[in-house]
């Protein structure tokens, strides 16, 4: 069965994963799925219908307002890299955290490299498929490696003048 990291109280683990990616035109398969927001919205009444664990996958060129009604249904949000430096994915981590309160687990896929975990973290992401094949130990170091940070953001750490201030 393919693993993930998961960040799991403060710490990456590597975990089983139990969904399976479909692409678009694919046949669907048994068990909980990951599927594209365009198959989601043709096909995600009756997938849910049938009581399985639906994730739906997003491109950076898609905004997380799309899925905002249909967020306490779905179970994962797998939003895609493309390439280092674009940011639109972290956009859409945080207003799925702050803004539209997903509780569910939001997945980084694509090109997610290790030197970026402590910024995923902290815009709300909590599962990676890493690109660059690094390990849950060496994500965990990663994600860890700054000890003060300087803004607000969706992991609720104090930012370093708050804590001068206290």
């Amino acid at each position: 069965m393919p693993t993930y990291i998961k960040w799991r109280d403060g710490r990456a683990t590597l975990v089983e994963d139990v969904f399976t990616n479909i692409a678009d035109g694919a046949g669907m398969t048994p068990g909980e799925v990951i599927v594209s927001l365009g198959r989601f919205q043709t096909e995600g009444e009756a997938l849910l219908a049938e009581g399985r664990k639906v994730g739906v996958r997003l491109t950076s060129a898609e905004e997380a307002e799309a899925l905002a009604y249909d967020l306490p249904r779905i179970a994962v949000v797998a939003l895609e890299l493309p390439k280092f430096g674009d940011g639109r994915a972290y956009t859409n981590a945080r207003l799925l955290r702050e803004r539209f309160g997903f509780t569910g687990e939001i997945r980084a896929v694509g090109d997610v490299l290790r030197e970026q975990a402590v910024f995923m973290v902290r815009c709300g992401f909590d599962a990676f498929e890493p690109a660059d094949g690094s390990t849950s130990e060496q994500w965990d170091a990663a994600a860890h490696r700054f000890r003060h940070v300087y803004q607000r953001s969706a992991d609720g750490r104090t930012p370093a003048f708050a804590e001068r201030q206290g």
